[in-house]
């Protein structure tokens, strides 16, 4: 009597039975903003990706009019996809940039040269740091450096965020000592004016500091110091800096809610 060896087989997927059930998947993704990430098939990460929809965007992928070769072995390669969906196009690419980051997916190639990624930076001048972006680390003054962000849009929508929420400079060092009076970013409230000393340094490091926490996720900490100054300031009669965070204060919160991500559990499952 032959042994039952059907125990020992392993099914192995074809090719047609892949595409199928990634067909299928995709058919289920939501025309809604955020990030995917395809994966391999041991769940390794292969390429990580943000999309204003991420039905449009990953099945954009799988069409016959794809010619460039590591798009074409990229989705050979496909086994699965993972989605996270976002409240906003703006924290997918803040998202998106993170999680290249932290995997370093194989078929994100661009980070293997940090030349060609933008990285959003503070600069290491006093007592008034410049805030700014620009292409690889090694291209810059001495600084902190945030990032790298997977195109210029991402890094440019962040630094309009930090100009209306912290108010910090990002003219060039030869602007910023010329200046005699505020320039337009003061009059529509994006700079506090730090080149004709509108600003006490003390009050500018705070905005710093607080541009720094934004910028690696510590917003709580920011919401509790705002609410600490808007008080104390109040306390103290000064109605107009009391405004002032309290303005700061409700920019936070609306970015905050506006940013929120959520996971929907089971939206890449087949």
């Amino acid at each position: 009597m032959g042994a039952d060896n059907s125990k020992n087989t392993v099914e192995v997927e074809s090719k047609d039975d892949r595409k199928a059930r990634l067909k299928h998947l995709i058919k289920r993704l939501p025309n809604l903003p955020g990030v995917y990430k395809m994966l391999g098939k041991n769940g390794d990460i292969l390429y990580v990706g943000k999309a204003k929809s991420l039905k449009s965007r990953v099945n954009s992928y799988f069409a016959k009019t794809i010619d460039h070769p590591k798009t074409r072995a990229l989705v050979a390669r496909i086994h699965n996809i993972e989605t996270i969906i976002t409240r906003s196009e703006t924290e997918a690419l803040l998202l998106e940039q993170n999680l290249i980051k932290e995997y370093r997916p194989p078929y994100n190639v661009l980070l293997r040269d940090d030349k060609s990624y933008l990285y959003v930076f503070i600069s290491a001048d006093k007592p008034y740091p410049r805030l700014a972006y620009g292409r690889g680390k090694g291209n810059h003054q001495k600084g902190r450096f945030f990032g790298p962000f997977p195109s210029a849009h991402a890094a440019k929508e962040t630094l309009v965020l930090m100009q209306k929420m912290f108010q910090m400079r990002q003219c060039t060092n030869t602007f910023f000592k010329q200046r005699k009076r505020p320039c337009l970013e003061y009059q529509i409230k994006r700079c506090r004016a730090p080149c004709v000393g509108l600003v006490s340094p003390e009050e500018y490091l705070e905005d710093v500091n607080n541009t720094i926490r934004f910028l690696k996720g510590d917003s709580s900490d920011i919401h509790s110091a705002l609410i600490e100054k808007m008080e104390g300031a109040a306390e103290a009669l000064d109605f107009e800096k009391a405004v002032f965070y309290r303005d700061q204060l409700s920019m936070l919160r609306e970015v905050q809610a506006r940013q929120a991500v959520y996971t929907v559990q089971g939206e890449a499952d087949v």
